[in-house]
């Protein structure tokens, strides 16, 4: 019978999975863009290779949004955008953990807690990009064939722009001048 176990991290526990963070970023500084997706996809397609808990599971999905997002070609994030996703995925290409993944049930545990900080940070990086991906979808639908062909650049260009300059606003606003991201409390199960 599976047993449900819901736990709530303290600010305190907060702090200190936002340090590991703070240090994995500093010890991959410079770290190549390719190298960096190769080792997420390779942690992704490892975790679906084993029987994770549902919890991880669920998480990966928003992993690979993210890694996506880095490889959508036109979203075309660029510049301090494109570094803030890909500081968030660094903490998943690199093969040390806090919980070795080959104990079950336990293994990817501090995964799935590091991939809803990263969430968290990201939100409204990813919440653009979300609403990119539905408008690309619908707008393509709307047009003929010819026509979507000859303008999709320049609306997925007027779009992308819009979303991005959200993005930005509301990350401004929710950091209300402080430097650092604001974590909810994480439930994870």
């Amino acid at each position: 019978m599976p047993m449900n176990i819901t736990f709530e991290l303290s600010d305190k526990d907060l702090r200190y999975f936002k340090r590991i963070i703070k240090e994995v970023r500093e010890r991959s500084a410079g770290i190549d863009e390719a190298k960096l997706i190769t080792g997420v996809r390779r942690l992704i397609e490892e975790i679906r290779g084993t029987n994770a808990a549902g919890f991880v599971v669920e998480r990966l999905e928003k992993l690979e949004r993210m890694v996506t997002m880095l490889e959508d070609k036109e979203w075309n994030m660029e510049g301090k955008d494109r570094s803030r996703v890909a500081d968030g995925l660094v903490y998943f290409a690199e093969g040390e953990d806090l919980i070795p993944d080959r104990i079950p049930g336990l293994g990817y545990l501090d995964d799935a807690i590091m991939i809803e900080l990263v969430v968290q940070d990201l939100k409204h990086e990813i919440e653009a990009y979300d609403d990119f991906c539905k408008y690309r979808t619908s707008k393509a639908k709307l047009l003929g064939r010819k026509d979507a062909v000859a303008s999709r650049e320049s609306w997925l260009a007027a779009r992308r722009g819009q979303l991005q300059s959200r993005m930005r606003r509301r990350r401004r606003r929710d950091r209300g001048g402080r430097g650092g991201p604001s974590y909810s409390p994480v439930k994870l199960f």
